[in-house]
């Protein structure tokens, strides 16, 4: 199991990242049995459809932020080892703040969930995910 890989399956180290790349996420995340899925969007109304979309949320999602963050924390209809979220064009600070509280969420139950956005230019405030070489 490569370093990465390893990273995403430690609950211990869920939380909101950013990397330069989401290809390489998804080759290191193949037939791990964690939910890999990528998402793009900008605003708020295409982010939260996308996300529901992603993660097959059920009927009753209101589409806004305390809904998001009731179905981030529940997944049960979508069962996984854990639960990697890949965000492409995507900027949104209260988003960020629901998926840090779904990722502590996750991490106190012993189950990996972490939200990674693109960003090769560096120009988000979030911890790298990792270190390319």
């Amino acid at each position: 199991m490569g370093k990465l890989l390893q990273r995403l399956k430690d609950p211990a180290r869920s939380g909101v990242y950013r990397a330069a790349r989401a290809d390489e996420i998804v080759e290191a995340t193949r037939g791990s049995g964690l939910k890999v899925v990528r998402i793009a969007g900008s605003e708020k109304i295409d982010l939260l459809e996308n996300i529901a979309k992603a993660l097959a949320f059920p009927d009753w999602f209101g589409h806004n932020w305390d809904a998001l963050e009731d179905c981030l924390t529940d997944l049960s209809w979508n069962e996984a080892a854990g639960y990697v979220l890949i965000f492409e064009n995507a900027r949104n600070d209260v988003m960020t703040d629901v998926l840090a509280s779904a990722a502590e969420f996750w991490a106190g139950r012993g189950k990996p969930f972490f939200a990674v956005f693109t960003d090769p230019q560096r120009e988000l405030s979030l911890p790298d995910l990792f270190r390319e070489a």
